[in-house]
């Protein structure tokens, strides 16, 4: 698995130069940061994590986070089920609030389209209940724009964009940066429900291609194309709220996202990872690697690869989080430990290594 056929880069998805867009605006907002500094809603830490805290007095702290469901939108419109997609925004948003030590209160969801259908907002809105029940949170508010001018789309909403903001508490002397954690603490991995919502244009890309569609069947997923790529991201709250309510000594949880692996060097400990035990790659990632020729550094940059949270703490306390894990339905697994190698991350299985943004062959 060395090939480099397709690559995020190679579908538009330019990394680097996000990342020096995102640079120029940090500037401004880490100015705005500021502006409340010394009153309540000042936040605790800068840019770059999961979530922000917000000091609100009396040890009380605002976790805050806020993201999308990207390219997955596409495959919704091009099945014309829009049912699921509720769930992954609630997902992305709150599961990252977890990533703080917050246990999540609410969501506000953002929703803009070319023209408002009735039935895709009727099917929107039955994902975002079910997940925010299971995830014992509300919707207090949200906002609809009808923006034809700025969309394109392939469904009857001529357009479709799903956004949302969530925002929990956590007392502000437990809140989590990865600050505590320590060499030889393990990493116990969670399974992800397949692609969660990261990673799409590189999988639309690679399995869109040779004439398939949304709506070809294909055997190593035993369903339509479409059908895997809907499958909606898991939602870890419940295991959080009891994991972080057990008083364990939890040093840090990772939302893999975007970027991967790399994730794992957001926490603020001076410390590397050395990740020894992964699972079989689910079909989905298998497949994509299969017939885009993607190597295993690039796949592993990109996509969760089947482990969708990492928590991080002491071995002795890895077993209670792995059996919580099970009786909320997720597989789990002590995936590596933490090493002293600080922003470096291994994965000997490929030889991979990475630093920064990217896994690359140790060996090249």
């Amino acid at each position: 698995m060395t090939g480099t056929k397709d690559t995020y880069a190679k579908t538009g998805v330019d990394v680097t130069m996000a990342g020096s867009a995102l640079g120029r605006l940090a500037g401004h907002i880490n100015r705005a940061m500021n502006l409340r500094k010394g009153r309540p809603g000042h936040p605790i830490r800068g840019l770059g994590y999961y979530a922000n805290v917000l000091d609100l007095g009396n040890n009380l702290g605002l976790a805050v986070s806020t993201d999308g469901v990207g390219t997955k939108l596409m495959i919704a419109e091009a099945m014309d089920k829009y049912d699921t997609v509720g769930i992954d925004c609630v997902a992305m948003n709150v599961n990252d609030l977890i990533c703080v030590g917050a246990e999540p209160h609410a969501m506000l969801d953002y929703i803009a389209v070319g023209k408002a259908d009735p039935r895709v907002f009727d099917e929107v809105g039955k994902g975002l209940l079910r997940a925010c029940e299971a995830c014992s949170i509300t919707i207090p508010g949200g906002e609809i724009a009808m923006v034809k001018e700025m969309l394109r789309g392939e469904g009857v909403t001529e357009g479709f964009d799903l956004v949302g903001t969530a925002v929990g508490t956590v007392p502000l002397d437990r809140a989590m940066f990865g600050q505590h954690i320590v060499p030889g603490d393990v990493i116990v991995g969670v399974s992800s429900a397949g692609l969660h919502s990261n990673g799409y244009t590189l999988a639309r890309r690679v399995l869109l291609s040779g004439g398939a569609t949304v709506h070809t069947f294909e055997p190593n997923f035993k369903r339509k194309i479409g059908e895997e790529l809907l499958e909606p991201t898991a939602l870890y709250v419940a295991l959080a709220n009891e994991i972080l309510g057990a008083n364990l000594p939890i040093h840090a949880i990772c939302h893999i996202t975007g970027d991967g692996y790399m994730n794992l060097v957001r926490v603020e400990a001076n410390v590397g990872f050395h990740l020894d035990n992964f699972p079989e790659w689910p079909a989905v990632f298998a497949t994509i690697a299969e017939k885009g020729k993607i190597g295993a550094a690039e796949m592993y940059t990109v996509f969760n690869m089947g482990i969708g949270l990492c928590v991080m703490l002491p071995e002795a306390s890895a077993a209670t989080v792995m059996e919580a894990a099970r009786r909320h339905g997720f597989e789990s697994r002590i995936l590596g430990r933490v090493t002293d190698e600080p922003g470096v991350v291994r994965i000997p299985q490929w030889n991979l290594v990475g630093e920064g943004k990217h896994l690359r062959d140790a060996s090249a």
